[in-house]
C-alpha cells in the first residue's frame, strides 16, 4: 500500500501560504516535508528523493521551465497556485509554458489537499529536454521532438540603447523565417518608441499589441487572435505596437505573456522589444504596471534572445554594459549578438570584434551583419521588407543568423515572398 504523499511548499511569501500550510497538515496522508524559503531550496530539497509533490506560487521568482524540468527529473510532480492578481487565461497560459497541466486559483485553495493527493498518485514522465541553472541545453530521449523549425518558438530582439538596428534585424529575420515557409508572427512590444507599423508602411492608427491586451485581459484572446495581426504575406503577419508611448499603462501585467503564448501555438515569433530593463522603483506603492515590463516580459518568455549591438567603440562599450544587465536582470534564455552595421572603415576584423565582446556572459552564437545602407533605405522607403528588396549582403548575413536559430541549412527554394503591407 502506498505510504503518505510527501509535499514540498514554496510560496515566495505568498499570502495563501498559511493557509496551504493548515489544509495539508490537516489532510490524512499527506506529510509537509519542508517549507521552502525559494525556489532553489525547493529544488535542493528535491534533489534529495524524498518528496512527491511540490506545492508552488506560480509568480514565485525564479520558478520557470528548468525549474519544473529539475523537478520531473527527480519525480517531484508540482502543483501550482496563481495569485488573484493574475488573470485567469494569462495564469493557464503561464502553466502551459511551463509544462503544468493547470494552476489552481487562489481563491479555490480548498481544493489543494484533494490536488496533492491526485498529484501523488501520478509519476511524471521524464522531459525530453531539459535547461539548467546556467542556461546550457541538455537533450535527452526524444529530444527529436524539440526541433526548433517546429512552430512553437518565440525570438526575442533585445539591444542596448543608442539605436542598435533592433527593429530592422526583427523584421528582416521575420521576413526570413517566412520565407522559409514558416508560420511567423512579428510583435512590436517596445514601450517607448514602437516603429514596426511605420517600418512597413501600415497607416492606420489601430494598435494590436493594445487590442490583443484587451482580449487577454477578458480571456478571449486565443480565439480572436487572428483580428490583432495584420497579413504581410502567405506567412507572416504583424502584431503592432503602441500607438503613442503614453499609452504603456493600458497594457496590463500579464498579458503579453499571454498574447506570446497564444502567438507561439501558431508558429514562430519574432518580438521587437525596447532598451530599458531598469524596473520601476514605483512598482510596489500602489497597483500600476511598469513600463518596462513589456521588455522584460518578452525576454522572460523566449525561448531564445537575439542580442544586437554596434561594432564601434561606443556601440560596443554599451553592448557590454548591456550583456552584463541582461545577465543580471536573470534571462536564462539562450543569448546570441548580432553585430550590426559591420564594416571594414573601423579597421577592425571579426575576429578582433569577437575578442572583445567574449567573455561578457556565455554566449550561444556570436553574428556579423553588414553595413548595407542601400538595402536598408530602399526597405524603409518603400515600406517593405529587407527581402522583398531583393538580393543583398545584409539579407544573406540574415539568412545566415535564421540558419543558426534554426539549427538547419538555408533552404535552396524560395516560398513567395511576403508582399507589401501598405495600408492606407
Amino acid at each position: 500500500m502506498r505510504g503518505p504523499v510527501v509535499v514540498l511548499v514554496v510560496a515566495a511569501g505568498a499570502a495563501w501560504e498559511s493557509r496551504a500550510m493548515t489544509l495539508l497538515g490537516e489532510t490524512p496522508g499527506v506529510v509537509v516535508l519542508k517549507r521552502c524559503v525559494d525556489v532553489d531550496d525547493l529544488l535542493a530539497a528535491a534533489s534529495a528523493g524524498q518528496a512527491d509533490v511540490a506545492v508552488v506560487g506560480l509568480d514565485a521568482p525564479g520558478l520557470d521551465g528548468a525549474a519544473i524540468d529539475h523537478l520531473r527529473a527527480h519525480a517531484v510532480h508540482a502543483v501550482a497556485v496563481t495569485p488573484r492578481s493574475t488573470p485567469a487565461d494569462a495564469a493557464r497560459l503561464h502553466a502551459a509554458r511551463l509544462g503544468l497541466a493547470s494552476a489552481l486559483e487562489e481563491d479555490g485553495l480548498d481544493d489543494l489537499p484533494a490536488a496533492v493527493l491526485a498529484a501523488g498518485e501520478q509519476a511524471p514522465s521524464p522531459p525530453s529536454a531539459s535547461v539548467d541553472r546556467d542556461g546550457v541545453v541538455h537533450a535527452h530521449d526524444g529530444a527529436a521532438d524539440l526541433d526548433p523549425a517546429r512552430p512553437g518558438r518565440v525570438i526575442a530582439v533585445w539591444g542596448p540603447a543608442g539605436a542598435p538596428g533592433r527593429s530592422t534585424v526583427a523584421v528582416a529575420l521575420a521576413a526570413e523565417l517566412a520565407r522559409r515557409g514558416l508560420r511567423t508572427v512579428l510583435v512590436d512590444a517596445d514601450p517607448h518608441a514602437a516603429s514596426l507599423a511605420q517600418q512597413l508602411g501600415i497607416l492606420d492608427e489601430v494598435s494590436g499589441l493594445l487590442a490583443a491586451a484587451r482580449l487577454a485581459s477578458a480571456g478571449q484572446l486565443a480565439g480572436r487572435f487572428a483580428t490583432v495581426q495584420r497579413a504581410l504575406g502567405e506567412h507572416l503577419s504583424v502584431v503592432t505596437g503602441l500607438p503613442r508611448p503614453d499609452r504603456w499603462p493600458e497594457v496590463r501585467p500579464g498579458a503579453l505573456e499571454v498574447l506570446l503564448d497564444v502567438a507561439r501555438a501558431s508558429g514562430q515569433v519574432v518580438v521587437d522589444t525596447g532598451a530599458s530593463l531598469e524596473t520601476d522603483p514605483l512598482a510596489d506603492v500602489g497597483p500600476r504596471p511598469a513600463r518596462n515590463q513589456l521588455t522584460l516580459a518578452a525576454l522572460e518568455t523566449a525561448d531564445e534572445v537575439v542580442v544586437v549591438g554596434t561594432p564601434d567603440p561606443v556601440g560596443l562599450a554599451r553592448l557590454a554594459r548591456g550583456l552584463v544587465e541582461l545577465r543580471e536582470s536573470g534571462v536564462r534564455a539562450p543569448v546570441r549578438v548580432v553585430l550590426n552595421r559591420m564594416r571594414p572603415t573601423l579597421g577592425w576584423s571579426e575576429q578582433d570584434v569577437a575578442g572583445m565582446v567574449s567573455g561578457f556572459v556565455p554566449l550561444a552564437g556570436l553574428h556579423f551583419l553588414p553595413e548595407d545602407r542601400a538595402a536598408t533605405d530602399r526597405a524603409l522607403v518603400t515600406g517593405r521588407t529587407l527581402l522583398d528588396g531583393g538580393e543583398s549582403a545584409l539579407a544573406r548575413g540574415v539568412g545566415l543568423l535564421a540558419d543558426a536559430l534554426l539549427g538547419t541549412p538555408a533552404r535552396t527554394v524560395r516560398t513567395r515572398r511576403a508582399g507589401r503591407a501598405r495600408r492606407r
